[in-house]
């Protein structure tokens, strides 16, 4: 159409592990991909083709994750998807949900998604309070939201949503003592990082009913194994990691690999990402 970008192929392709870097078969010293560019990365190792360089997208997406947060939070509280299977079945009204109205939001992480998930919850009427090992008070208090401790956000929120960046300090972060601490009737909403949250101890949460339930968009190993438990698990919304996946984000994504490859075409790279021994 007239005045409309070319918009980007829309099948989807499943991303497999280069068996060499790509340097030691392939005369080429830049890739360029969607990883935004302060993200570490490892860079495979030089060979005699010379140094690798890799670019990345300009950043990650301004609203989709923080988006689907509150699709999978919505889904789980009111059983969109068992609903959605009773009326297929001819049943009706199988369950009961909950309102978010008056409802807690714990906000494990107070970044910029974490600021966009406060905000719709303000829009929703809920009482939102975060926690994260620097956040400071005055910065949640900008945004509405209450700083409490970790403590008090586990064993009082009917919500708990996870925003984090995944690093050491931060895998295995919500583990047993947390998951028991929560409301029986609380649920885990993750679309952060799967490893933020012990699996073993989420499992035994699930099956054992110390939370109601979780939604869930990120997991240790992606994709799902076929017979990995979590897609038997009772009381869980599942996405297949879905949080970036919207045209808008492809389209700039795609926009920016393109500047990336021109600019280092002319000798002039741009969002160059260099490689973290430590990622």
């Amino acid at each position: 159409e007239r005045g409309r970008r070319p918009r980007p192929d829309r099948s989807v392709a499943v991303c497999q592990p280069c068996p060499r870097a790509p340097s030691d078969h392939l005369p080429i010293t830049y890739l360029a991909g969607y990883l935004p560019c302060r993200t570490p990365c490892r860079v495979p190792a030089a060979s005699g083709a010379g140094q690798l360089e890799v670019g990345g997208a300009g950043g990650p997406p301004l609203a989709s994750t923080a988006e689907l947060t509150w699709g999978l939070i919505l889904a789980v509280l009111r059983h969109i998807p068992q609903e959605d299977a009773a009326v297929r079945s001819g049943g009706w009204q199988t369950t009961v949900g909950r309102d978010l109205l008056g409802a807690r939001l714990g906000l494990v992480g107070l970044g910029r998604i974490g600021h966009q998930i406060a905000a719709i919850a303000t829009a929703f009427g809920m009482d939102i309070v975060a926690w994260s090992q620097h956040l400071d008070p005055a910065v949640a208090a900008a945004a509405g939201v209450q700083s409490v401790s970790k403590e008090e956000l586990f064993a009082t929120a009917d919500v708990v949503s996870v925003h984090l960046v995944l690093s050491p300090r931060t895998r295995r972060l919500i583990g047993e003592p947390e998951l028991r601490a929560m409301r029986s009737d609380a649920i885990l909403v993750n679309t952060s990082r799967g490893p933020i949250i012990d699996q073993n101890a989420l499992r035994s949460a699930l099956s054992e009913g110390w939370i109601a339930g979780a939604g869930l968009d990120v997991y240790d190993l992606e994709p799902l194994a076929a017979d990995d438990w979590l897609r038997t698990s009772p009381r869980t919304v599942l996405t297949p990691h879905l949080g970036y996946v919207t045209e808008r984000t492809m389209e700039g994504w795609y926009d920016d690999i393109a500047e990336d490859i021109a600019a280092w075409q002319r000798g002039e790279p741009v969002r160059v990402i260099t490689g973290d021994p430590r990622a």
